[in-house]
């Protein structure tokens, strides 16, 4: 972070797919008319964070000074979307209206989370793959308290969780004030609620599963309906073995990004995707620029043919 007169600047990351690209909050306050405008290609939720962030800076016992206020998120070529920016948008204007004089290497840390309008933090998605990219860069990484967990599951990373504005606030300005951090994470491998045990008879298939699972191999099964296609698919993924850390990362961060839980006890657990048979091939992979081929680790697509079902799985 810089901080020159009424200037200053705050490291986040914004969320292309499944990559968290820098982004730089700058926040320069000048004298003329009050107001408040946020430029660099933000959405509407973004654009919004302004009258949350004012709100959330009073109930923390700060001001909003009468001055021309100009937010960039730069780079100004990438989209910003969601409220992943309130919290270093809202330090970027009380450090460059002066409120706050921060006593540490702002440069090595990254700020995420959303603000309330009492200044409470708020989680936000697509942490995991923010703290991933943060801890490449060798940087510390704030984080509201209901991510705190999900941050914790990228090894080697500094994470500290926060519960208010406030908090944070403190932490920037006091060397001897501390933020929550997280507890140790135990991977206790995979359990599933199937098993092959379940099913009874079907031999030559269940070896053929075996086959598959051992060797890697790609299955195509086809059949009328009710004769075993999707159970015998579902036990396929209980005969691999645990997912390997780094696979692992890549698939958490694809449940991140869509704003679902990662939960430590299914960290390791692979993953078997089911979709109707009806479903496009554009409803399978997710429209727009969220998600992409890469992003399905484990995917199964279904197509109906007359009477028959084919399934068609890839393990990746």
């Amino acid at each position: 972070m810089s901080v020159t007169g009424q200037y200053a600047t705050l490291l986040s990351r914004g969320l292309s797919g499944v990559q968290a690209p820098e982004v730089q909050i700058e926040v320069h306050a000048t004298n003329g008319l009050p107001s408040l405008s946020i430029v660099g290609l933000p959405e509407a939720s973004v654009k919004e964070s302004k009258d949350r962030v004012r709100s959330a800076v009073m109930s923390a016992g700060f001001q909003l000074p009468p001055k021309r206020m100009t937010i960039n998120l730069a780079p100004a070529d990438i989209p910003k979307q969601g409220g992943r920016y309130d919290l270093p948008i809202a330090l970027g204007i009380l450090v460059a209206t002066g409120q706050l004089i921060p006593v540490r290497d702002l440069n090595r840390i990254e700020w995420f989370g959303e603000v309330g309008l009492n200044g409470a933090l708020r989680p936000v998605p697509g942490i995991l793959p923010a703290v991933m990219q943060a801890a490449q860069a060798g940087r510390t990484v704030v984080v509201p308290m209901a991510n705190l967990a999900e941050a914790s599951l990228v090894t080697g990373a500094q994470v500290f969780g926060a519960e208010n504005l406030l908090s944070v606030a403190r932490y920037l300005v006091d060397e001897t004030a501390t933020l929550v951090e997280p507890e140790a994470v135990a991977f206790t491998g995979a359990s599933y609620a199937e098993d092959m045990a379940d099913i009874r008879g079907q031999q030559q298939a269940k070896r053929l599963l075996e086959v598959c699972a051992s060797g890697g191999h790609s299955l195509l099964m086809v059949g009328p309906p009710g004769s075993g296609k999707s159970m015998l698919a579902s036990r396929l993924v209980t005969l691999l073995p645990d997912l390997p850390l780094e696979h692992a990362i890549e698939v958490a961060s694809v449940h991140s990004v869509a704003g679902k839980e990662v939960a430590v006890e299914r960290f390791q657990q692979r993953q078997l995707v089911q979709p109707h048979h009806t479903a496009t091939a554009a409803a399978m992979v997710g429209g727009g620029c969220q998600f992409s081929l890469n992003a399905l680790l484990f995917h199964k697509k279904c197509y109906r043919f007359g009477q028959s079902k084919v399934l068609f799985c890839t393990i990746l």
